[in-house]
């Protein structure tokens, strides 16, 4: 058991050490976001996916404008039927990167960044893999050689391009990955029938010295993610109750909302007002109500699912989002929260007031509807007595007391 405890101990430590390499302002628990995107938050993959997408674009104009303005040296130094290849080459890259400079729309979509991504590291390694098979069969001198081996240095220019995007350790290599693999497939078309040691010493300095930049790109991408991950983090939480501001919750609900839409699938919203709050703050003070407000958030987190969200509001009001929720399945997880309390307050347990809106059984169009709905019903729920749920607008209530649950709440184990 103590061998356990040391080798977790050890773990945790090392976990520290490497991320404080990379940005002081990161938790341990924050490294394996470093290493691969699949355990992002939303939020933090709709601003990655914006920022991707904005600086893809960039990169992409500027290749397309100066990959066709190499054609004036190549017209001076190479052949007629060499600068002519390459300068039908050159436009077609031109073409597609400013096709994705004008189709290409920023959004919140992560798999759009990452076809935006993808175009943009296959058509560089095919022009140089294209470029340099047609380099290959002449024998040129002096400065028509130089230019030549200015050709080589493509694969390095955009690795060190990979620096500027906020990208995972896995989603680096990934992209970096095209451009690697053209390299050595230009050194076999030249090298296929020399000896290893001719291929080692021609193009072995070339790998060596493009995986290092590959590995420094990396760093400094996952230096950026991280930085966008604490300020993420700083700017979304709420500094008192710790879970999502409103700012950042209706960012969430846009985004949950557009995926029920997609999908046709159920979302369900609670609007949750704790009872008697201005009472504890007149009576005990704010420094009370902030430990209302903390017990309250916390409780509720213990009782959602690892996709439900909950968001401040403002001041003691807090919304649910339940992504794939229906409403009888909402209002049982609800129940069971009202069942426990919100909490205490000089012995008095703290209740609340719900409002539930689902946007398939109440037919909503847009999220600020949504929340019209469950924050009407959340009224309507508190003038009608309090410590009760309202998901209709006819008034029937389910409602928690000393005499036990209502007789026809439906209790689920779980909320598939």
């Amino acid at each position: 058991m103590s061998h356990d405890a040391s080798d977790s101990e050890q773990e945790s430590s090392f976990l520290r050490w490497a991320t404080s390499l990379i940005a002081s302002e990161l938790l341990p628990g924050d490294f394996p976001s470093l290493l691969s995107p699949f355990r992002h938050l939303p939020l933090l993959a709709s601003r990655r996916a914006s920022m991707i997408g904005n600086r893809a674009r960039f990169i992409a104009l500027l290749f397309a404008l100066v990959t066709p303005l190499w054609s004036v040296i190549d017209y001076v130094f190479f052949p007629f039927a060499l600068w002519l290849y390459l300068f039908g080459l050159r436009l077609l890259v031109s073409l597609a990167l400013f096709a994705l400079v004008y189709f290409y729309v920023p959004n919140s979509r992560i798999r759009d960044a990452y076809r935006a991504m993808g175009i943009l590291a296959l058509v560089p390694a095919s022009f140089f893999l294209a470029s340099h098979i047609a380099l290959s069969p002449f024998q040129l001198e002096g400065a028509s050689a130089v230019i030549a081996i200015g050709y080589s240095f493509l694969p390095f220019v955009f690795l060190s391009c990979l620096a500027i995007f906020p990208l995972t350790a896995l989603e680096s290599l990934i992209f970096a990955f095209p451009i690697l693999v053209a390299q050595c497939l230009a050194g076999f078309v030249n090298w296929s029938h020399a000896p290893v040691s001719d291929w080692i010493l021609a193009f072995g300095g070339d790998i060596w010295l493009l995986t290092i930049l590959a590995g420094i790109s990396m760093l400094s991408s996952m230096s950026q993610l991280a930085l966008m991950l604490a300020l993420v983090r700083q700017a979304a939480h709420d500094p008192l109750t710790r879970v999502f501001t409103r700012r950042s919750g209706e960012e969430l609900l846009e985004m949950q909302f557009s995926n029920s839409l997609r999908s046709n699938t159920p979302i369900a919203l609670a609007f949750i007002d704790l009872d008697h709050f201005k009472t504890v703050n007149d009576q005990s003070g704010h420094e009370a109500g902030d430990i209302v407000l903390k017990n309250a958030a916390a409780t509720i987190s213990q009782m959602l699912r690892s996709g439900d969200i909950l968001v401040r509001w403002g001041g003691e009001e807090f919304l649910v989002i339940m992504p794939h929720t229906h409403v009888r399945h909402a209002r049982a997880a609800l129940t069971r929260l009202l069942q426990s309390g919100l909490g205490q307050h000089l012995g008095r347990t703290m209740t609340a007031s719900i409002g539930i809106a689902e946007r398939l059984r109440d037919e909503v169009p847009d999220r600020h509807r949504l929340v019209e709905i469950a924050d009407r019903r959340m009224y309507l729920a508190k003038k009608g007595g309090r410590n009760q749920i309202l998901d209709n607008d006819w008034g029937h209530a389910e409602t928690t007391g000393a005499e036990g649950p209502p007789s026809n709440v439906t209790w689920l184990d779980s909320r598939g």
